[in-house]
């Protein structure tokens, strides 16, 4: 091995712990090959032909972490309950107002039957007053 070899290896061995640890210094912090590269200060093409054993184990890595640098994943497991969260309420949500749609159904049913008898006992009481009184 050679030491211009020695030391890209060295390079991107110490830029893919940069990245996966959410500390990058040259590049985005995007865990992707090409920013690998960069944090690395070697071209893509040096990193994906000559060290793709170095490229795979990041590929490898990065999928163990979710995609998600390190530092991040509690913010990642945050979102992901945030999410499961969210779906519980909005079911919560939809059942509620399934239930105030009943409610609502219920009450008009109820008034409309209360105006109904009101409106009958009106009706009863003109009758009796217009009936004259049996002597």
């Amino acid at each position: 091995m050679t030491l211009d070899h020695r030391a890209e290896r060295d390079a991107i061995t110490a830029a893919m712990q940069r990245l996966l640890n959410g500390t990058p210094q040259r590049s985005t912090g995007a865990l992707t090959t090409v920013q690998l590269a960069a944090e690395a200060g070697v071209k893509r093409w040096i990193l994906t032909h000559r060290h793709t054993d170095l490229k795979d184990e990041f590929l490898r890595r990065k999928t163990e972490a979710n995609g998600v640098p390190g530092p991040y994943q509690h913010l990642l497991a945050r979102a992901v309950d945030a999410e499961a969260a969210l779906a519980r309420l909005r079911a919560d949500n939809a059942a509620l107002r399934e239930r105030v749609e009943v409610y609502a159904q219920v009450i008009h049913e109820l008034r409309t039957e209360r105006d109904r008898k009101t409106e009958n006992a009106a009706q009863t009481r003109t009758l009796h007053a217009l009936d004259p009184a049996p002597q």
